[in-house]
């Protein structure tokens, strides 16, 4: 493989933290709604917390958790405990007491950071784990008197004060040096991100400081970041992908980000005008919201010129990106890669300059990727559907305590992704659903994937989400899931049944057409189909 060419060097992100607090340190490096987070200042305060840690007894190896949403603190807080050589374990904060309760028994973290909002679901969790310290912080802590952009509502809130637990920024207020650890290797564990779910119990993919650099690169070089860019990151942290653009990525590049607590159309609008972005990483059903708010095109986007997205709910296809640019006339809207948490996501990038509408990228430098067929493992002909295997220097080094599952998974260095893809003449990948969530109907095949991108194409249909239900003749028939787009004309079930017939072959087309309000996701906007399959009071078949 040739030698990646690293802007400083093959060394942890927090390295490279510690450069750009040299060169450059009264710099931005974290927008919070006009408070402004230098490099220096997150230096020094990331070394402090890591040297807190260890008067705690957190050593090397050990698991820190981090639950809260989008904001100064958890950077400050992931990049400290990577300081120490200890292991970042991100929890969503949507999570529930036993969701919680879960990934910390399963992490055997013994110290948690999070908002003091969420206290209640941490003691609800707390008994059963092995949390012996807690660190609270407030998110209106680092906001400015005036702030640039509007606030969501739930960050301006009373702080708390909560007996037995550490104030995060109190801890901070007398600067340390970072503790001695000695040189930490890059295949070294540094974070443990957990799978979504979307099938059986979350699992712990065990990822290394070579990993996170290795995929850094690769976003900021494959979507060139240039050094006079500026960041919009609304994506949680606490998912790989969010975590990757807003987090590491900034790190590695040293441009300035500017951070928002949570996705908000109107705030995206704002930063993106008042902060002059050039650069946002976001998912599809962002940019048609932020097309929809009233006065949408008063704000000023002509400085944003790269707008790499992923579709979850609402496919890229080229007629969203012309649309788009009427909004950011100097922007590219595009389909970015395919990931996944066990590869630490970003393993294709689309060529800016030669897109191809319905496809994922290609293979970036130092990813092999090959489709087979999953039962005899023989290599498949291009433009043939299988499982895609990957091997790359991001790959996982395997699930936390789950020795049977890693070595499905994980097999002679190439993950088996279970996820079913085409790769065409030309080496573009084309990511066609889950293996578990395809669809035999009378024995042929059918892509939920493939049926959604047709149907998002009928006008009064928002989103769509495709899944299989049972049936005594055929085996599986297909269902779809829908929202029914705001002012379009009303369309019936059987009307939109008679439409799909037309447009595809009669097997993939639904035998069933629920309309609801929403579809449930996770936090980053994947749609987690087993949830479809629960009965809403509202449905129309």
């Amino acid at each position: 493989m040739t030698p990646i060419a690293y802007r400083q060097q093959e060394k942890p992100l927090h390295e490279y933290l510690r450069q750009h607090a040299r060169t450059q340190p009264d710099k931005p490096a974290f927008i919070w709604y006009g408070s402004a987070l230098s490099w220096a200042q997150l230096d020094q305060m990331s070394d402090t917390f890591a040297r807190q840690l260890q008067q705690r007894g957190v050593v090397k190896g050990d698991r820190v958790a981090l639950f809260m949403q989008n904001c100064p603190q958890y950077v400050i807080a992931h990049i400290g405990i990577q300081k120490l050589g200890a292991v970042v374990g991100p929890c969503s904060p949507l999570f529930k007491g036993h969701e919680l309760e879960y990934q910390l028994s399963d992490l055997g973290a013994k110290v948690i950071v999070a908002a003091d909002v969420l206290y209640e679901i941490v003691q609800a969790a707390r008994p059963k784990t092995a949390i012996d310290h807690v660190f609270l912080t407030h998110y209106a802590d680092l906001l400015p008197a005036q702030p640039t952009i509007d606030l969501p509502a739930e960050i301006d809130t009373p702080k708390r004060h909560i007996e037995g637990t550490t104030d995060f920024l109190d801890c901070l207020h007398n600067p340390q040096p970072a503790p001695d650890v000695g040189p930490l290797d890059m295949d070294d564990v540094a974070l443990m991100t957990y799978t979504s779910g979307t099938t059986g119990l979350p699992k712990g993919a065990m990822l290394t400081y070579r990993n996170a650099l290795f995929k850094a690169h690769a976003a900021a070089d494959n979507n060139p970041i240039r050094d006079d860019d500026t960041m919009l990151a609304v994506a949680p942290l606490n998912h790989i992908a969010g975590m990757l653009i807003g987090l590491n990525v900034t790190l590695y590049t040293g441009i300035p980000c500017v951070l928002l607590y949570r996705f908000d159309p109107v705030q995206v609008l704002q930063a993106l005008a008042r902060y002059r972005v050039t650069w946002w990483y976001s998912v599809a059903s962002m940019n048609a919201a932020v097309m929809q708010v009233e006065g949408a095109r008063d704000y000023d986007l002509s400085a944003l010129r790269m707008n790499p997205s992923t579709s979850f709910g609402i496919s890229i296809n080229q007629a969203l990106a012309e649309q788009w640019r009427g909004f950011a006339p100097q922007c590219q809207l595009f389909e970015v890669t395919y990931g996944m948490s066990e590869t630490h996501t970003w393993d294709t990038s689309m060529p800016v300059d030669a897109i191809k509408w319905g496809a994922h990228g290609i293979p970036i430098q130092g990813v092999e990727c090959r489709v087979i067929d999953a039962g005899s493992g023989q290599d498949l002909p291009a433009g043939q559907v299988g499982e895609l295997v990957l091997r790359s220097p991001g790959n996982f080094k395997g699930y936390w305590n789950k020795p049977e599952a890693t070595a499905s998974t994980l097999k002679d260095g190439w993950v088996h992704t279970g996820d079913m893809a085409k790769i065409d003449s030309d080496g573009y990948l084309t990511f066609a659903g889950r293996f578990k969530e395809m669809i035999k109907v009378s024995g042929y095949s059918v892509f939920p994937e493939e049926v959604e991108s047709i149907m998002i194409k009928h006008p009064s249909v928002a989103q769509v989400a495709v899944i299989g239900i049972d049936d005594a003749l055929k085996g599986q028939a297909v269902k779809a899931v829908v929202i029914a787009r705001k002012g379009a004309p009303v369309v019936s079930a059987q009307q939109l049944i008679d439409w799909c017939r037309e447009q595809m072959s009669v097997y993939k087309a639904p035998r069933e057409i629920e309309f609801r309000d929403a579809l449930p996701t996770t936090g980053t906007g994947k749609v987690l189909r087993r949830l479809l399959k629960e009965p809403q009071k509202a449905s129309a078949a």
